[in-house]
């Protein structure tokens, strides 16, 4: 039931490839919307061709807030998306305006939607202990460690995903408790909206996994090794910056530093994209489910995302 006394806003997620941006800018055609973005990558300035960020012709026309907002030697942390997202969200109300949220990074959309935890701060010296436990058993074998310590916050993680793992060990070390227990208390902070949350999912994963095939040859195409070269003489960076640690842009620094040629980093990149693109799925699908799913292979999806938010906005 819509709450006619918050303010409406949208929500539209799914993995990399489902058509995301032509569903929000058919949405912007019709709507006083105005558009944020959730993702972890587009937030950062000068990495364009290997993030799928609108070029400026399309930020033109459709305006986007919280892209290009921080340099590639910065972090961007989860509370302070949600910071700046319902700052902005306040300021596109106060205009009369509709905020429509899009992206993959559905850790941003958790956090804003539920909050943060009061989850330990990172620890340096237990970071690199794990790092050289890793180097010397594997992400894997960090992984199957993590399933004994916290089995709900292992089996949502794929056993290479790193970033994420060191994490959660970090944090069943400092506290002594799992990540998944101190997260499940953290008490709902859902903004003053209401809230329409829809999420794209493929019905054939094939066809989605040749739509990432053929986005991260058009990323090729469109300079992300001449991109990632650049990045290197501009800034101060390192394969453990967030920013390097992006899909795409890790493959191609390491084809830089000769590891293999660029047909393995082709190959390594369009597979890294897929495990993101099964991560995403399965975070909507277990982990913060939608109001709604539509198919995202569906021919006419901006029409009916369209006519699903014009129930919303005018009931």
């Amino acid at each position: 039931m819509k709450d006619t006394h918050l303010p409406p806003a949208i929500l539209i997620m799914g993995p990399t490839a489902s058509g995301k941006t032509a569903a929000a800018m058919a949405l912007a055609d019709r709507f006083p919307v105005e558009l944020i973005s959730v993702d972890s990558a587009q937030v950062f300035v000068d990495m364009d061709a290997g993030t799928a960020k609108p070029d400026k012709a399309m930020l033109a026309q459709y305006p986007h807030r919280l892209i290009d907002i921080i340099t590639p030697e910065e972090s961007y942390s989860a509370a302070r998306f949600r910071d700046d997202a319902l700052a902005a969200m306040a300021e596109i109300t106060a205009a009369g305006k509709v905020p429509l949220l899009v992206g993959g990074t559905i850790l941003y959309f958790r956090s804003l939607m539920q909050g943060l935890a009061d989850l330990p701060q990172a620890d340096a010296g237990l970071r690199a202990e794990i790092d050289a436990a890793a180097a010397r058993f594997g992400w894997p074998a960090m992984h199957a460690k993590l399933a004994e310590l916290d089995p709900s916050t292992a089996a949502r993680l794929h056993p290479t995903d790193s970033q994420r793992i060191q994490r959660a060990l970090e944090i069943c070390r400092l506290s002594g408790r799992p990540m998944s227990e101190l997260l499940a208390e953290s008490e709902s902070q859902k903004p003053p909206y209401d809230f329409l949350s829809i999420g794209l999912l493929p019905s054939d994963r094939t066809v989605l996994h040749k739509r990432i095939e053929r986005r991260f040859d058009e990323m090729l195409l469109a300079g992300l090794d001449e991109e990632v070269r650049m990045l290197r003489q501009k800034y101060d960076l390192n394969l453990g910056l967030p920013s390097m640690r992006c899909v795409g842009y890790r493959q191609a620094w390491e084809y830089q530093e000769g590891l293999y040629g660029k047909p393995e980093m082709r190959d390594r990149g369009i597979y890294a994209t897929r495990q993101l693109a099964k991560r995403q799925i399965t975070w909507l699908g277990n982990g913060f489910p939608a109001d709604e799913n539509f198919d995202c292979l569906d021919p006419a999806l901006p029409q009916r995302i369209a006519e699903r938010a014009d129930a919303f906005l005018n009931a």
